[in-house]
């Protein structure tokens, strides 16, 4: 087991370097000047030199990537353009508003997903089949921005239930679990925990289905085990492909909910890539892309490794 995990911990490293080339170098061919936002239209030619010397843009791309790249080693990302604060404290404290609001949704997508997929797995065919599939086909199919607005539309305007924008009371996001912080996050974790739900239902109403039709399931109820205990082995044979599922879309949240968080403003790296796209920042996007990038990666190692704790097969494969 531990072979296993730090042989995958050692597949981080050539990932991890080959994501730090693409970051850097997709934002540098991109048209347009990074310091166009900062610098006044008027700005004279030797204010220019001086504003490129000092985000480093007068050297030559190369040495610019390994300058970036060491100091990004040392968790030092540069200034922001558009702020002139730490790129790394900005990301932070974003990362923490985007934990919160991607564990959860995936928490509510999982805890659905895995309810309705049991149900139209174990009772397959039924009208509780087709009721649980339709809901998770409308859960994958909706577009979750124009979800977002729906909601923000009956919960805040018209009813008047629920704050439609912001993180907290100061709009900033909070870290307090009281109501007051709370039910900033009610409309953003619904809203994007429809996507999880209508997979995870999807993924294990098959999983579930294809376990009770194996043959194993018919000898275990031959020899005359009670229901809850077989479908205590349905489910264990069930958990690896579902724990995959949940940790990849708790990766695809925290790095696609730009959308939710734009809609919501809530303070996270989506609403913070939003902003530093808008305004070309591109310290802030390299660092944020890279940082989203790498969390992304290591997800994928942890589910692999709990994956194989679960199924010590997966680690012969």
């Amino acid at each position: 087991m531990l072979a296993y995990a730090f042989k995958r911990l050692l597949h981080v490293i050539p990932v991890a370097f080959g994501v730090s080339i693409v970051c850097f170098l997709l934002l540098h061919i991109a048209p347009g000047d990074p310091l166009a936002a900062i610098l006044p239209a008027d700005a004279t030619a030797e204010l220019q030199a001086q504003m490129r010397a000092l985000y480093g843009l007068d050297r030559p791309l190369v040495i610019q990537y390994l300058l970036w790249l060491l100091r990004a080693l040392h968790g030092d990302l540069g200034l922001s353009i558009a702020t002139g604060r730490p790129v790394t404290r900005e990301i932070l404290g974003a990362m923490v508003n985007s934990f919160i609001l991607a564990g959860v949704a995936t928490l509510i997508g999982f805890s659905l997903g895995s309810l309705l997929g049991f149900l139209a797995g174990l009772y397959r065919g039924s009208w509780i089949d087709r009721l649980a599939s339709s809901i998770a086909m409308l859960g994958v199919s909706v577009p979750h921005y124009w979800l977002g607005i729906v909601l923000v539309i009956i919960f805040s305007v018209e009813l008047n239930w629920l704050p439609a924008t912001g993180g907290g009371t100061d709009g900033s996001g909070g870290r307090a679990l009281d109501w007051s912080y709370l039910r900033f996050l009610v409309l953003p974790a619904l809203t994007m925990s429809v996507i999880p739900m209508g997979i995870i239902a999807r993924t294990i109403r098959s999983l579930v289905a294809e376990v009770l039709a194996q043959d194993f399931v018919q000898a275990l109820a031959a020899k005359g085990l009670m229901p809850r205990q077989i479908l205590r082995h349905v489910i264990r044979n069930a958990a690896p492909t579902a724990i995959s599922v949940m940790g990849l879309q708790l990766g695809y949240l925290l790095g696609g909910s730009i959308l939710i968080e734009t809609v919501f403003s809530w303070p996270g790296t989506g609403f913070l890539l939003n902003n530093a796209i808008f305004t070309r920042d591109l310290p802030m996007l390299q660092g944020t892309i890279l940082i989203l990038a790498l969390f992304f990666v290591i997800m994928n190692v942890l589910v692999d490794i709990v994956q194989s704790a679960i199924d010590p097969r997966i680690q012969r494969n």
